[in-house]
This record gives structure tokens, sequence and C-alpha cells, in this order.
């Protein structure tokens, strides 16, 4: 987070604004995940259930790989099972789509995602918390997405 310094110079309706928190663009800049996943599309296909993610990477610098491990539960709320998805290269403000078929899984059973974590994060000098730490997730179909 940036630190603002105020100076004499500073007008005084600005300073006590930004004192109590009261400067909405700048406050919606610190908290806007840097990196985000939006469960963008599913589809029953032959084999299994595709997901389509929808991965946006608000990082000054590309993520050079990313795996997340990734729960998927039931319309009950039971583990269906454990997985990773390979979300491979993200560039820095572009998005990508990438979508994976969970052969077996019927697209209607499905409940919730969790992603768990990320086994691997190879971010470069954004270190590897960069793959995790704020990461917003969002979902356009039924199924919930959580972290």
């Amino acid at each position: 987070m940036e630190s603002l310094v105020l100076t004499a110079r500073t007008p005084t309706s600005l300073a006590v604004a930004l004192a109590l928190g009261l400067a909405g663009p700048l406050a919606a800049q610190d908290s806007a995940p840097a990196l985000t996943l939006e469960l963008n599309a599913q589809e029953q296909v032959e084999t299994g259930c595709k997901l389509s993610f929808l991965a946006r990477n608000g990082h000054p610098t590309a993520i050079d790989k990313v795996v997340y491990e990734t729960v998927l539960f039931d319309t009950t709320g039971q583990v269906e099972r454990l997985t990773l998805f390979d979300f491979g290269t993200l560039p820095a403000g572009k998005p990508r789509l990438r979508q994976f078929v969970v052969p077996g899984l019927q697209c209607d059973g499905l409940g919730q995602i969790l992603i768990n974590g990320a086994s691997t994060c190879e971010a470069g000098e954004l270190g590897a918390s960069a793959c995790i730490e704020g990461l917003g997730l969002t979902s356009r179909t039924d199924v919930e997405m959580m972290g």
C-alpha cells in the first residue's frame, strides 16, 4: 500500500477527506484484486464437464505459470474430487480464457468450486504469493466460487 504524505499545501478539505478514507477512487484502486478468476461458463460434453474460466492478471508483470489446487463440491456440499487446474502463463493486463474438461463429471451435479491454493506459482519478482493473496473469485454460473 502506498503511503500518502500531506503537506501544508494540501487543501484542508482534501486532507480531511483522505484522512477519513473518503477519497473514493484512491481507495477503490487499493482494494481491487490484482488477479481474478471468473467461472464464465460450464458445458456438458461427451467426456465430462467443460469449465471455462476467464483469468485477468492486473499485476504489473506476467505470471509465468500458475497451477491451482481445486476442490469440486457436488450440489449437496460433499467433495466430489480434488484436482489441479494448470492456467499456464497469465500476461499482465490481458484477459485469458482457460478451459478444463473434468472427466466423468456431470455439470448439473456441480455446486461449488474451491480454489484451495496455488500448487505452482512462478511469478518472477512478484513472488509466489502473487497467485493467491487477494485473489478475486466470481462466477457467471450457478456454481459458487470460493477461495
